[in-house]
């Protein structure tokens, strides 16, 4: 039997939550009315003011240092947010590495690291959170995908894209082995979003490539940290193992 919600403030993990849509997932989480755990693989500065701005009394909102390629940070984060706050009910597994490569240019053992850091980051997060949510008859895990991963691009390297394909598959996963017992596994798959590293990647050709999006602009990071929060919740016990397109009609299925 899964049982509903606890009464009283829910937690969620999300890693690479220090900086880019990481940090606007952990602001529309909070501001939703959870606790957020802000992990990093090296939570400086920038975790821990996003902490403070979010709650100076460091209550709910907190840092902590997660390498997603070490499958056991994930089991001391978790370990660590059941002692001090009794349970988590929500993991975002949105930390990721690439580089621009052509993709005769990458190197094995590099395809093979971002591989293992992407898709083994959010296997390993799954697997580990997905016994707690399971024990616990409760949980939401939501898996950073792409575009890339959907339709092979490589504007962000051939790796990146691998990965992100190989996340889509591990959703489906996870979330038919875990939907009997109140857990969810959901994807959301961005493309282009109106972000500062978007625009560093695409320079100059930001107006070319604006004009190749069927409605004619880059995405709302916003709006996808929105998704976050609505998957999240316990209403969205119905939606499980599907792939959300925030794309601008970049991909059509």
């Amino acid at each position: 039997m899964s049982a509903p919600l606890p009464e009283k403030i829910s937690t969620a993990v999300v890693t690479g939550g220090a900086r880019g849509f990481g940090a606007q997932a952990v602001r529309a989480l909070h501001k939703a009315g959870y606790r957020v755990i802000i992990t990093d693989v090296n939570p400086g500065e920038e975790a821990k003011a996003l902490a403070s701005e979010l709650d100076l009394a460091g209550d709910t909102a907190i840092t902590a240092t997660l390498d997603v390629s070490k499958p056991e940070d994930f089991q001391t984060v978790l370990d660590k947010c059941i002692e001090r706050y009794g349970s988590v009910e929500v993991l975002v597994n949105n930390a990721a590495r690439t580089a621009v490569q052509n993709v005769l240019d990458i190197d094995p053992a590099f395809f093979n690291e971002v591989m293992a850091t992407n898709a083994g980051g959010t296997f390993a997060g799954c697997q580990i959170f997905g016994r707690y949510f399971k024990a616990q008859g409760y949980g939401r895990m939501i898996n950073m995908a792409s575009l890339a991963g959907q339709n092979g691009g490589t504007a962000t390297g051939a790796h990146y894209a691998a990965s992100k394909g190989a996340i889509l598959t591990l959703t489906k996963i996870f979330a038919r082995d875990l939907a009997p017992f109140g857990v969810t596994c959901n994807a959301i798959a961005p493309g282009p979003m109106d972000t500062p590293m978007v625009r560093a990647v695409l320079g100059d050709t930001i107006d070319n490539a604006i004009a190749g999006i069927p409605v004619k602009k880059l995405g709302d990071p916003d709006f996808v940290a929105k998704m976050v929060v609505m998957l999240a919740g316990p209403d969205a016990g119905f939606v499980n193992g599907a792939c959300w397109d925030v794309n601008g009609g970049l991909y059509v299925r």
